[in-house]
Formats: C-alpha cells, sequence, structure tokens
C-alpha cells in the first residue's frame, strides 16, 4: 500500500511538472520572463500626426534618446494601427504610440498576451467635419463619411455615433489616407470625414469644411484617449528600466510642451516636414493644439466603453475582454518620481 502511495505521488509530482514547463513553453512565456537589465534597443512605432505630439517632440528634442542611454532608439514610422499591431505581433515592434482601438484589437488578438497598454499619450484631438449644407446628423442619409483606416480609433467612434444617430445602414463609411482625403475633399469627391489631428484642422482652414461634431462632446470631461503608448510584454518585463526610462522621456516631452508650447509646435512641425515632406501652416498648427491635450494618464477606465464601442460598430463580432490590458508599475514610478498623481488601472491591471 504505501508503495502504491508513493508511487501515485511521484506519478503525480511529474505530471505537474511537465504540466508546468508546457504552459511556461507557450501562452505564458511572456509572464515567465524575468528582468535582464538594459535593453540594446528599442524600436519604437508613432504617426506623423499632431495627435502623436509626445512622440514627435520626444524624438525632435532627443528627450527619449537622452533617458535612454547606451539603449540604441530605433524610430519606425506607421500611417495605420493594423500595420503597426501586425509589428507588435510579429515581434518587429518593442514599443509604440497607437490609436486606442488598434490598441485594444492588439491586445484581443493575442488573447491578451502580446502587449500591455503602459501609459496615454494623447487626449482629443478628432473631429467629425463636413462641407457647408450639412448642417445636421439627418443630412448625411446617403452620403459618404471617411475615416483614416477601417477598425481604426476614428472608425470605431463615427460607425458607433452613426448607431446611436439611426444612421448605421443611410450612410456609407469609406476609409481612406488622410492626405487622399483633404485632396478629394478640395476636389468635391468628398463631403464629410471624422479625422485626427492635424486633418480635421487642415480641412477646416484649408478646405472650407466646418465642424459637426468635435469628439470630445460625446465624453465625460471631454477627455478620451485618441492616442496611447504600448509595449510588447516581454519587452515589459525583460527591460523594465528600459520601458521606465522611455516613459521619463515621455512626460519630459509633455512638460516641454507645457513650457515652451511655440517650441513643442516647431518640434512637431519640423518632424512633419521630415516624415511627410510638408510642415503645416501656423494657424492649422495652432489650431490643431488646441483640440489635443497630452496627458500620460491613459483613461483606463475608458477602455471597457471603448471595447463595447467596437462591437456597436460592427467592427469586432464579439466584446473583447480588456482585463488584464494596462500595466502601469513603470509609469506610476515615473510620475511619483517626478513628484506628479499617479494613474488609475481601473482595475483593468488584473485579469
Amino acid at each position: 500500500m504505501h508503495r502504491k502511495r508513493a508511487a501515485t505521488a511521484i506519478a503525480l509530482s511529474l505530471i505537474a511538472a511537465l504540466v508546468g514547463c508546457s504552459r511556461v513553453g507557450s501562452s505564458d512565456t511572456a509572464d515567465a520572463a524575468t528582468d535582464k537589465g538594459e535593453a540594446a534597443e528599442l524600436r519604437l512605432g508613432y504617426f506623423p500626426n499632431v495627435t502623436h505630439a509626445s512622440a514627435l517632440i520626444g524624438l525632435e528634442k532627443g528627450l527619449f534618446a537622452k533617458e535612454l542611454g547606451a539603449t540604441k532608439l530605433v524610430p519606425t514610422k506607421f500611417t495605420d494601427g493594423s500595420t503597426e499591431v501586425a509589428a507588435f505581433l510579429g515581434g518587429s515592434l518593442d514599443a509604440g504610440f497607437i490609436g486606442s482601438g488598434p490598441a485594444i484589437n492588439a491586445y484581443a488578438k493575442s488573447d491578451g498576451e502580446a502587449v500591455r497598454l503602459v501609459a496615454g499619450a494623447t487626449s482629443g484631438g478628432a473631429q467629425l467635419v463636413t462641407s457647408a449644407e450639412i448642417a445636421t446628423p439627418q443630412d448625411l442619409a446617403g452620403k459618404t463619411v471617411v475615416t483614416p483606416a477601417l477598425g481604426n480609433t476614428q472608425d470605431v467612434a463615427l460607425k458607433k455615433w452613426l448607431v446611436e444617430q439611426g444612421l448605421k445602414d443611410k450612410v456609407q463609411v469609406d476609409n481612406r489616407d488622410s492626405a487622399q482625403t483633404f485632396d478629394a475633399f478640395n476636389k468635391g469627391e468628398v463631403r464629410a470625414a471624422w479625422l485626427p489631428e492635424p486633418w480635421s484642422s487642415r480641412l477646416v482652414l484649408d478646405a472650407g469644411a466646418k465642424v459637426l461634431v468635435d469628439e470630445k462632446d460625446l465624453w465625460a470631461q471631454g477627455k478620451f484617449p485618441t492616442t496611447v503608448l504600448l509595449v510588447r510584454t516581454r519587452y515589459l518585463r525583460e527591460h523594465p528600466q528600459t520601458v521606465r526610462k522611455l516613459l521619463t522621456g515621455l512626460l519630459a516631452a509633455n512638460d516641454y510642451a507645457k513650457t515652451d508650447e511655440a517650441g513643442a509646435k516647431a518640434a512637431v512641425n519640423k518632424q512633419l516636414e521630415a516624415l511627410t515632406g510638408k510642415g503645416l501652416g501656423g494657424p492649422v498648427i495652432d489650431r490643431a493644439f488646441t483640440s489635443i491635450e497630452l496627458n500620460p494618464d491613459p483613461l483606463a477606465a475608458t477602455f471597457p466603453r471603448l471595447a463595447k464601442d467596437a462591437v456597436t460598430a460592427g467592427v469586432m463580432e464579439k466584446e473583447p475582454q480588456v482585463a488584464g490590458f494596462t500595466d502601469l508599475t513603470a509609469l506610476n514610478a515615473v510620475l511619483k518620481a517626478a513628484g506628479k498623481p499617479g494613474a488609475d488601472a481601473a482595475g483593468l491591471d488584473k485579469k
């Protein structure tokens, strides 16, 4: 009897060990990773948009590079969230500024494994702009409204809003690059578009559009996450100090914008000119800056609603789970060191 019990105990121990090894070798690899010190490099994604002002300022003024020290910074420009999500999931990107919609998509596609939301970047900065003859939402019936990309942050916002207005099946939604939308609006081919800055300002000031909806008006206190900062989960686990240094650079970029707004606008414009071949006119960048708020708080409490919005908009069939999406440990350490109030994970740091 004693021999049988001993044999059973040994067998159970072996099974438990094998199961544990199997888990570590599969979906729990990221969680099992340990601190490996400073990273050799950090591949950072961002967009050439004013809604990515923190990234553009940090790059132009060398604020990220200064904090990262020996870690090589490799900036990578993206023009749509889907491509950046693919880079994250393919392991070719370590951190990236990205819209809230694609950020949720990256988390959902990887079953909550590949990425973590570590900070905010920009609140606000998106508007539905139209031609002069469109005075009410119902005037959009039978017309086409453009967004930058299928499933991007503005695409979800527009489609959810159309449902609320009873216009779901009465308006066609088209997806175009914002530069193409600007040209098409000038030619009269497009009469309405839900766009991020600086494109909404460009259509208003350079193409004669007017604002039908400012997305700020759809959120409590006018705050919603337009741009956030994601980090690959494994990278975060293996190089937490490098992530903290990146976040210190983010705070430095935001502080610079507060203390020297003219310098911040110039930095953003210089980056836009280098990235797109053309900078913005003074009135456009001035207007764009009035509609954004650079904020390291990711406004985590909004993400359950954003996840529901994706389903309402018809972008996702099933509501993506956002529990476990945030890890604000590094951000709150950096904020505390800077004497700033911490950010609330709103319970999304636990699965």
